[in-house]
């Protein structure tokens, strides 16, 4: 590892809603603390548009965040201190070494702002668990 802070990594499929969610609340509410990382394994072209919203609407910006959907790298997931899955079942890679949870979420793909602000708000809830435990 590259630094004394954990590093977290949220993979999803298409890199373009959950993770993004997830790594966007982590960076936001544990700033320097954890290093954040997000991934897909077949990642989208852009992230997902209600996702954009109903991040917004909590205050987090993820376009000015630099936010984009970003291919699932093995040298990546070596060096994480803990791998959260979202939906990629075996395409990402094991480890020793490195702790492994899945977070069974709805996909917010093709769904409204309407439907994304459930699941954001229970990754928010997930996140901030995440974050007590590993600073604790």
């Amino acid at each position: 590892m590259t630094t004394t802070n954990p590093t977290v990594l949220f993979v999803c499929v298409h890199n373009a809603g959950r993770s993004q969610m997830a790594a966007g609340f982590l960076d936001h509410l544990a700033g320097d603390r954890i290093e954040v990382l997000s991934a897909g394994s077949a990642p989208a072209n852009t992230l997902n548009p209600a996702v954009i919203e109903a991040m917004s609407e909590v205050g987090i910006d993820l376009v000015e965040r630099g936010a984009h959907p970003k291919i699932l790298d093995a040298e990546v997931v070596e060096r994480c201190d803990v791998v959260i899955t979202m939906g990629c079942g075996d395409n990402c890679p094991f480890f020793p070494g490195v702790r492994y949870l899945d977070w069974v979420l709805e996909d917010p793909a093709g769904q409204g702002v309407e439907a994304v602000r459930p699941i954001r708000d229970e990754i928010e809830r997930r996140v901030r668990e995440l974050i007590a435990e590993l600073t604790a």
